[in-house]
């Protein structure tokens, strides 16, 4: 499937880029947070005030790091009457100040609270409630600039996460999505909405249950170099930017209307547990002619695989017929799928000499009973 053309050379420039940051005057990557610091030529700072912060992401001290063994644990501090204290009054749900951070980029870095890091990792607590201050990259990378245009379009129209996309001038589109709901709700609700009003309800009401149905569908795992974000974009403008035409995974527009508001609207009368699977089933009908002497280990042997409900041994030109239910994600063609599991679970079992796939037009059933 051709994937993401938008930027067709950038994982090629990327690669490129970290293959030249490795072979710099660099030969280990900066540790500390001076060493980060002006590796990323990072000083304008941003106030991002108080929020919540896995505590596997702070990666070291401002001014401290001597002080933390390589487990990031203060050094000689099990005996700390003020940790002791600290664990004692965290375990009772007492308050306790935020502690205050720099950020650069995904790693952060303790100004005040060091004492408070080292409790609530010996309560193997996941994060802490932290005062963040960013100081933004400079550096003029790829990577910086990815960063940088995701922050930005986050800040911009007001959601809670950045939109964690891999290629660069991405976040047009998204801004696209947002300016045109913005539209949409205002004239829905005959009153001005702002941008970062429509940019929390689009947050909400559409790209978190898209996003939602994309993670349930399994579909990340056709694509290991992506993101869920990426998968999102894709699916997103090619439904309601692009509305490109296809020759398969059609299926996709029963699940996902042409339209945005019709998609938001349908998504509003189901809860998160309720969305609908990117899924569809296909049954199939497969002839196959076998060595005479392996047929009955075979008829074991192909009645065991999950896909295969019905197995029938027949008289004449084919041995035996197989019919099978195989599910796929809209996105795939019948042909990927039924390719993929003729050659993985058939034609690579001993014995079996050929396969005929026959895909049903119109079937008539009739009811049992």
């Amino acid at each position: 499937m051709a994937f993401f053309s938008l930027k067709q050379n950038w994982w090629k420039n990327k690669q490129q880029e970290n293959d030249s940051s490795a072979n710099s005057s660099f030969s280990r990557a900066p540790t500390t947070f001076d060493q980060v610091r002006e590796s990323e030529k990072a000083y304008e700072t941003v106030k991002r005030g108080t929020d919540l912060i896995p505590l596997n992401k702070i990666k070291g001290s401002v001014g401290r790091y001597t002080d933390f063994d390589q487990q990031f644990r203060l050094e000689g501090a099990g005996n700390d009457e003020r940790l002791a204290s600290l664990i004692q009054a965290m375990q009772e749900g007492r308050p306790i100040p935020p502690i205050s951070l720099y950020q650069i980029k995904e790693s952060y870095y303790i100004v005040d609270g060091h004492h408070r890091v080292t409790a609530a990792r010996k309560l193997k607590r996941d994060s802490i409630q932290a005062k963040i201050l960013e100081l933004l990259p400079s550096d003029e990378t790829v990577e910086n600039r990815l960063y940088l245009e995701k922050i930005n379009l986050r800040d911009q129209v007001g959601i809670p996460k950045v939109i964690d996309f891999t290629e660069p001038g991405q976040s047009e589109y998204l801004l696209e999505q947002i300016k045109t709901h913005q539209k949409f709700l205002t004239e829905d609700n005959s009153q001005e909405a702002t941008l970062e009003e429509a940019g929390a309800d689009w947050y909400r009401t559409i790209y978190l249950p898209l996003r939602t149905l994309i993670k349930n569908s399994g579909l990340l795992r056709s694509f290991p170099d992506r993101t869920m974000d990426d998968l999102y974009l894709y699916i997103s403008t090619h439904q309601w930017q692009k509305k490109a035409e296809r020759h398969y995974g059609i299926g996709v527009d029963k699940l996902i209307p042409r339209d945005m508001e019709a998609f938001r609207k349908k998504m509003s009368r189901n809860k998160s547990a309720g969305y609908p699977e990117m899924k569809r089933d296909i049954t199939i009908f497969i002839l196959v002619n076998v060595d005479g002497t392996q047929e009955q280990r075979l008829l074991d042997k192909l009645f065991a695989l999950p896909e295969v409900i019905e197995l029938h041994s027949v008289h004449g030109s084919i041995d035996l017929v197989i019919k099978a239910t195989l599910s796929r994600d809209l996105l795939a063609s019948d042909a990927e799928v039924i390719s993929q599991f003729t050659h993985s679970s058939l034609r690579c079992m001993k014995g079996i000499l050929s396969t005929q796939t026959l895909i049903p037009g119109l079937s008539l059933v009739k009811p049992q009973g």
